[in-house]
């Protein structure tokens, strides 16, 4: 008789089936139309091909095309499918790495002594095409460490080879595809003809392994889709995204630049980002302050042993900028890297009793990471940095409704911002493997626990991911679509146990016996320079009204009206409306082009009429003509639509 094992599917029902069932022949039990579009399972939380035998009781969910970690395995398998065409094409090639990405996926290759340019692309392509009509099966092959290495000796492949060194013999899997075999991991989807449509996007340098002693690969980007039209889609959806780049958009709009002299990765603000950043930071203060927290400043640097103390110079030092000397023997800095150790030595610097808990203290921490040149980009990915961070020092039966009241503060950040798509993730541990992760199991249920029934009880759409908490607690992290649809992770809490441990943190509790206060981490906005980067690309560049640099322009049609306009912005100023006057000797429709090239959300025309009545004539960007106000009237409209949505 076949041993039969339980699946239990999302919905929470459980079937049975024989033993060494794959996720498609529970996809063909349920629908024909389903199993067609299985691209991968997750078997426990780990994505596995959906082709791949499982033996044992599992939870089990079905992925598509609709899923995240669906469309990472058909880039995944694209890889291997740009792999195989470039094999055909190009003879004798070695390849590096091949993984999926946010969109798409890439893979570097070293071609030797031959040129290649973006002029080869187009043949790739067909050829992608032509191998994924032969519908070849992806196929997972188990195999020893020492076939391994055969097998790439042969091949002569010093890339495969440099990475199997860092592989347990009994751990290594092979994928194979047509004609073209690969050292990886998988999952892949079931054979190629999933794959429809194909655009090889651009070329890039990148050295072997991220080391700038190591050879320089060619890196070609691409992206593929189950259907034609997906992929056109997508190409419209990349022109308007190149509309809406912040770094475009920074420039002409005049709100940061950055200066090889200051150092790659350091951004300078301008006057007019300043005013955006200002307004956020004033924002975040004045609701953080309505929460009770109270406001703190802590250096830009700190000695070395608060960073080893904390486990942050164990996990950064490497992607850190290394240590100050100083003119005392022995004595080394560092630009932190983070605030958090900060704030514990302020939490310590007296006693504290359970009637003051919980304590939380907040701060916009600028912090300093080592990125590697080629990672940065614009305002996204930088060297320096300025979190809205704070730190919730609470006792272990506080955590769930402080937790809660940090969900209310960032729903409060993105209503104001106009962010309104998102899903809340909540990362737990890996289910099987517990040796990554420290503090006891006790602490662990209680912090997932919390989490999980404040995210059910403020009534967030959730996804729950396996093995993606942090080393020291559980987290829950905001996926937020943007305008164009673009997933972006914006805030964050994380419950952690941990540096308290490391700190020796304790409060007096009713009991007058000590007690480990909890640690909660959040930061609503992550940090400023990523923030603004995000918001300017979700809006276009039309921010928020109360929180544009510039809201009004006052464009007075000749300068025989410029007495008037000064009048006019002078009454503004004093309602706390931010503008400036256009006096230069332009016609009145040039003067309103280039407004609304500036994106500035109002226009106030001033001549004769206005002049002699007393009124402005208002236009809106984007929108045209609202008529005729009077100053007191526009102020008022004005301000009904600059509100901040308590």
């Amino acid at each position: 008789m076949i041993e039969q094992i339980n699946i239990t599917l999302p919905d929470g029902s459980i079937k049975q089936y024989p033993k060494g069932v794959t996720g498609l022949e529970v996809a063909q039990g349920i629908s024909e139309g389903l199993a067609r579009n299985v691209l991968a399972a997750k078997v426990n939380g780990e994505v596995w091909d959906a082709f791949r035998p499982i033996n044992a009781d599992t939870d089990l969910q079905l992925l598509t095309w609709n899923d995240l970690q669906g469309k990472s395995t058909f880039w995944h398998s694209s890889a291997h499918l740009m792999a195989e065409a470039l094999e055909a094409l190009f003879p004798g090639i070695k390849l590096g790495i091949g993984p999926p990405i946010e969109n798409g996926f890439y893979y570097d290759v070293d071609f030797g002594d031959r040129a290649f340019s973006a002029e080869d692309l187009p043949r790739i392509e067909e050829k992608m095409l032509e191998l994924a009509r032969q519908k070849n099966e992806y196929k997972r092959i188990p195999i020893d460490k020492p076939s391994a290495i055969e097998y790439f000796t042969k091949k002569g492949d010093e890339y495969k080879l440099d990475l199997l060194k860092d592989l347990q013999d009994g751990t290594i899997t092979f994928y194979e595809q047509g004609n073209f075999t690969d050292l990886c991991r998988g999952p892949h989807i079931p054979h190629t003809g999933f794959i429809k449509a194909v655009k090889l996007m651009n070329i890039a340098g990148a050295y072997w392994r991220g080391n700038e002693h190591n050879k320089q690969l060619t890196r070609l980007y691409g992206i593929t889709f189950p259907k034609q039209k997906e992929l056109q889609e997508y190409l419209t959806l990349l022109e308007e995204a190149k509309k809406r780049d912040h770094r475009k958009l920074g420039k002409e709009l005049e709100l940061f630049t950055f200066s090889e002299k200051v150092g790659a990765g350091l951004p300078l603000w301008l006057p007019k980002g300043v005013i955006i950043r200002e307004r956020l930071e004033n924002f975040l203060k004045k609701a953080q302050t309505k929460a009770g927290y109270q406001q703190v400043i802590s250096p830009h640097i700190g000695q070395k042993q608060l960073y080893v103390t904390s486990g942050h110079y164990e996990k950064y030092g490497k992607d850190s900028f290394q240590p100050i000397k100083t003119p005392h023997e022995d004595e080394e800095f560092l630009l932190k890297p983070m605030n958090c150790p900060h704030h514990c030595e302020m939490y310590n610097a007296r006693p504290h009793s359970y009637k003051e808990l919980p304590l939380r203290y907040a701060e916009f921490g600028t912090v300093y990471r080592y990125e590697q040149s080629g990672e940065l980009h614009g305002l996204t990915r930088v060297r320096g940095f300025t979190q809205d961070d704070a730190h919730i020092f609470c006792s272990p039966d506080q955590l769930k409704d402080e937790f809660k009241k940090v969900i209310d503060l960032v729903l409060y950040v993105f209503n104001n911002l106009g962010f309104e798509n998102f899903t809340a993730q909540i990362s737990l541990r890996d289910k099987e493997d517990r040796s990554k992760y420290i503090g006891s199991d006790e602490n662990w249920e209680l912090a997932e626990q919390a989490i999980v029934e404040a995210a059910a009880e403020k009534k967030l759409s959730t996804v729950t991911e396996y093995g993606e908490a942090a080393f020291y607690g559980p987290k829950l992290d905001f996926m937020v679509r943007d305008a164009l649809g673009r997933q972006w992770q914006l805030g964050t809490i994380q419950v952690d146990y941990n540096l308290p441990e490391r700190f020796d943190l304790t409060y007096i509790g009713a009991d007058n016996q000590k007690h480990r206060p909890v640690m909660i981490h959040r930061a609503p906005f992550g940090s400023m320079e990523r923030f603004v980067a995000i918001l300017l690309e979700h809006t276009g560049g039309d921010l928020p009204l109360w929180l544009a640099p510039e809201q009004v322009i006052v464009l007075p049609i000749s300068e025989k009206y410029a007495g008037y306009a000064e009048a006019v912005l002078q009454q503004l100023e004093e309602n706390d409306i931010r503008g400036h006057i256009d006096h230069r000797d332009e016609k009145i429709g040039r003067k309103i082009r280039d407004a609304e090239v500036s994106k500035i959300p109002f226009m106030l025309i001033a001549g004769e009429k206005e002049e002699e009545q007393g009124t402005v004539s208002a236009r809106k960007h984007g929108e045209g003509d609202l008529g005729s106000f009077s100053i007191s009237d526009f102020v008022s409209f004005f301000q009904e639509r600059a509100k901040i949505h308590h």
